[in-house]
């Protein structure tokens, strides 16, 4: 009696795609930092730091993007509060960069500037191990993950959904912009954490350190596609699409859907605090404008543009709207904000699918229109 053969299990990635993202993860990581410490300024085949400094932060949104696409795209849960994780996670390394400027301040003292000013004596105990840097990585994991998770586990508990969902963590970003504002909770206020000077005791102004966070920007972001494609492909990843074809349906199947969109939930969130604290040392800065709702709107719309459900999509439109933002900002700042709403009405009506899904639509007319003929 022959056993029934289930197909086989799809590769990570098809042969034409491993090509690809081995191109591009050699054209990122080895031929840019050429580019830029090998050519001289003025050589054309110059990477000017400009453009390093830019893709660096591109790369770091894109994560974002990624992590958008997981808990949007194939859950079906749209967050409007992602951009709260992104700052926990810089903050959390803003804070150990700070320690790192030690007597170098503006006040010559152990105490980060805005504590002097401020006429503190003492550090607050949210700021003890903050001079570790193994403490400070299990922060920017630890910070956005374990308020996700509890958070997560009240409204998935709840079965808070849609719009419902959406404006809570709007709410929830809003709130912890308004918290991190006020000078006392320890976190410098409006004005943040700036003036960087070294991280592990290496000078952060420097062509080699910079480039060592641009690759390492590189390798988190291809690091994080590949996980996050094993996982929509593995059977927890159907179970996440199912949830968010018919959540229902799922339920009555004997799934329980609380601790799979909670999973996701913290997992997207935890990419977030990643790119968060990849993203500080490589501008310099953290305040909490980037808790504000328009930044977790503009990460939805990244992945909208980009196309939802894809993976790369969302990691497209990171790049194509960051990259048109940079030069409209600096061509014609005050149309930018008209521009971004105009894209995400055309894109929601006319290209659900978005950048890829509108490539793929190309792509199979050409194939019919090539088998008529």
């Amino acid at each position: 009696m022959n056993k029934l053969q289930l197909p086989a299990a799809p590769g990570l990635l098809s042969p034409l795609g491993w090509t690809v993202f081995a191109v591009l993860l050699v054209l990122l990581t080895v031929m840019a930092p050429l580019l830029n410490v090998v050519f001289p300024a003025d050589h054309p085949l110059h990477l000017s730091d400009f453009a390093v400094s830019l893709i660096g932060k591109i790369m770091c949104f894109a994560i974002c993007a990624l992590a958008m696409d997981l808990i949007w795209g194939y859950t079906g849960i749209l967050s409007l509060g992602h951009g709260l994780f992104f700052a926990l996670g810089a903050y959390a390394m803003g804070m150990y960069l700070m320690r790192q400027i030690g007597l170098d301040g503006n006040y010559k003292s152990e105490l980060p500037d805005f504590m002097v000013f401020l006429d503190w004596k003492t550090l607050p105990w949210h700021w003890y191990f903050s001079d570790s840097f193994v403490a400070t990585l299990l922060l920017v994991v630890l910070a956005p993950g374990v308020l996700a998770l509890v958070f997560g586990y009240f409204a998935f508990r709840s079965r808070i959904k849609g719009v419902y969902f959406s404006i809570i963590t709007q709410a929830m970003t809003f709130a912890f912009m308004l918290l991190f504002f006020r000078n006392e909770t320890g976190f410098g206020g409006n004005n943040g954490f700036t003036d960087f000077k070294r991280i592990l005791n290496i000078p952060l102004a420097t062509p080699s350190m910079r480039m060592v966070l641009f690759v390492l920007s590189a390798l988190c972001l291809f690091g994080f596609f590949l996980a996050a494609r094993w996982l929509v492909q593995s059977k927890y990843g159907r179970v996440l699409q199912a949830i968010r074809d018919a959540e229902s349906r799922v339920m009555f199947s004997g799934y329980s859907p609380l601790p799979y969109k909670l999973s996701i939930w913290v997992i997207s969130a935890v990419m977030c605090g990643v790119a968060g604290a990849l993203y500080v040392p490589q501008v310099g800065i953290i305040n909490p404008s980037e808790m504000s709702p328009a930044n977790s709107i503009e990460i939805a719309i990244w992945a909208a543009v980009g196309g939802r459900g894809s993976l790369i999509g969302p990691i497209v439109g990171a790049f194509m709207v960051n990259g048109a933002k940079s030069w409209l900002t600096v061509v014609a700042p005050e149309y930018w904000l008209y521009v971004l709403g105009a894209l995400f009405i055309v894109v929601t009506l006319y290209m659900p699918q978005g950048l890829v899904g509108l490539v793929k639509s190309i792509r199979s007319k050409w194939n019919k229109s090539g088998a008529a003929s």
